[in-house]
């Protein structure tokens, strides 16, 4: 069973300094139907002004993973971390038993787009960590490349969580396949671009979810950049 969400349909906050939708209930958007979909609780579009971002705020027992699609977003952390990341760049960050952390956009005349993406984990209280890995475009062009997993498979970013993200580049005939594991769940989430799944077409901004599925397939791509989630029941 697949069952798709237009862009449109998302949570739309606008302060600004910044523009953002919400794929499920954050903040002062609440939708009983979209309150997360398995372990997968939060994916954020956001588009932050130059000179702006996010002043020190606090998490617990979230796996939050940053993904830059445009320009760059510099984080600082109570542990010390302190990077910028730019479109390439998987942030992940686990608040475990807590973390204070900022995220800023310094370039004055270009705006940052970026998913911020938390993933509950299996695991509470732990010691917060911080990690950042970098992929290339020719890693994800044509192909499902794994960003993210519980084992750090594949020189992904680790979570704690049975959970696997993919991240992908589809143009013209490139496609990829997806085989999935029986009691398995996936949300495929467009980034930018157009792209079919299992025949639907989708826009950026569009979802799937997909439950009960043996097979997720990607073709027609057309400037498409997509995060795909595996995720457990």
């Amino acid at each position: 069973m697949i069952e798709l969400r237009r862009s449109e349909e998302r949570g739309h906050a606008n302060h600004g300094w910044l523009d953002s939708y919400h794929s499920f209930s954050f903040a002062d958007y609440y939708d009983p139907k979209h309150m997360g979909f398995g372990p997968l609780r939060v994916i954020n579009e956001d588009r932050v002004d130059g000179g702006e971002g996010f002043g020190a705020h606090g998490h617990r027992d979230m796996e939050i993973i940053s993904y830059v699609l445009d320009g760059e977003l510099a984080h600082k952390d109570n542990m010390g971390n302190g990077s910028v990341i730019r479109p390439g760049d998987v942030q992940r960050m686990s608040a475990g038993r807590g973390i204070m952390h900022s995220e800023f956009n310094h370039a004055k005349d270009k705006r940052t787009h970026f998913l911020q993406i938390w993933i509950e984990p299996n695991q509470f209280g732990i010691a917060p960590g911080y990690e950042e890995k970098r992929f290339e475009e020719s890693a994800k062009r044509g192909r499902l490349c794994l960003i993210a997993s519980p084992d750090g498979g594949e020189g992904s970013v680790t979570i704690h969580q049975d959970a696997k993200v993919f991240a992908g580049l589809f143009d013209g005939e490139e496609r990829a396949t997806l085989e999935v594991a029986s009691g398995r769940r996936i949300y495929v989430h467009v980034a930018r671009g157009s792209v079919s799944v299992n025949g639907i077409a989708l826009s950026a901004g569009d979802a799937v979810k997909a439950v009960d599925e043996t097979r997720i397939e990607l073709t027609q791509g057309n400037g498409a950049e997509v995060i795909v989630f595996d995720l457990p029941a």
